[in-house]
């Protein structure tokens, strides 16, 4: 099977990938919440450090995408989910989503910007289900730390039971 746990020594790579795909949110997430680079590596060691374990799906000895989950409370939160340009639309997301609920073993949440609508669908053509704008918030300020402007520019959904 091509997906597997990605370790300290795939920093870099997963680093690469998070800011190569994330160019697709240039311009349709709120200018406020852009960062150049999207992520630094301050931030991916933060999130490393916090419990996000990543799991890549490699071919030819190169990762072509990752996915985080993090246990926080009762919940498992899908987090950091992306495929480098040119091997998007391959299946690979949906392999590591099937990966990683396969392995859950509580509730899966995901959240995701409102005005991504490729990620929406591609969740909900996963089975999750989109959160109204009341418990969204409730869930973001629940289970993740983020300001209040990404709050309210952002949406969760729930995997399927």
């Amino acid at each position: 099977m091509p997906i597997r746990p990605c370790g300290a020594h795939d920093r870099d790579t997963i680093l690469g990938i998070v800011n190569s795909a994330a160019e697709a949110y240039r311009g349709v997430i709120p200018a406020d919440r852009w960062h150049e680079p999207y992520m630094e590596g301050t931030e991916l060691d933060s999130e490393l450090a916090a419990g996000v374990q990543f799991w890549g799906y490699e071919e030819g000895g190169r990762l072509l995408g990752v996915m985080g989950i993090q246990s926080v409370d009762d919940v498992e939160l899908i987090r950091h989910a992306y495929v480098l340009p040119g091997h998007q639309g391959m299946g690979i997301g949906g392999a590591l989503l099937a990966h990683l609920r396969a392995r859950a073993t509580s509730r899966l949440l995901v959240g995701t910007w409102a005005d991504a609508e490729w990620a929406i669908r591609f969740y909900q053509g996963h089975g999750f289900t989109l959160a109204g704008r009341d418990r969204t918030a409730r869930l973001l300020r629940t289970y993740w730390w983020i300001p209040e402007r990404q709050i309210e520019t952002s949406v969760v959904l729930e995997g399927p039971a």
